[in-house]
């Protein structure tokens, strides 16, 4: 929709010549919008290769490794030797409870350990939750999974 701004030709009737002045444009400019959004796209998509979710822990190697798909809790020990439960920050004197307050049929519980932990913070855990007669499963790369990945 556009409007004409300033009358016809002077005489304040409008039937003579027409001036074209400036007029409002009712029109979406898409190119600008276009650019920026793909602008952002592209920021979006770099940006998501750099960032990381979860616990950051070097898992050691092994030889032979055997799959399983059981759902266990977790206990992860990073390389400041911090204790976490399924991602979340505990005391080891929390962690038996914790493991029976929130997995209550739970048996066995998984351990993930950096490479570079302190051996004593490892036993440790494993005596708590040996205490607890709660088995201990000790999580670890296989090697083929390691060389395999770092050829790519």
């Amino acid at each position: 929709m556009a409007f004409m701004l300033g009358g016809g030709n002077g005489n304040g009737g409008g039937f003579g010549r027409r001036r074209f002045g400036p007029t409002a444009l009712s029109e979406i400019n898409i190119i600008p919008l276009v650019d920026v959004v793909l602008v952002l796209l592209i920021i979006f998509m770099l940006t998501a290769q750099v960032m990381e979710f979860g616990l950051e822990v070097n898992v050691p190697q092994v030889k032979q490794v055997k799959d399983t798909a059981e759902d266990l809790p977790i206990v992860t020990i990073d390389r400041r030797a911090k204790l976490y439960l399924n991602g979340q920050a505990i005391n080891i004197n929390q962690i038996v409870p914790e493991v029976k307050r929130r997995f209550k049929d739970a048996q066995a519980v998984y351990i993930v350990g950096d490479t570079n932990v302190v051996y004593g913070m490892v036993i440790n855990v494993v005596s708590e939750l040996n205490e607890a007669k709660l088995a201990v499963k000790l999580v670890a790369k296989p090697e083929d999974y390691i060389n395999v990945n770092q050829k790519r």
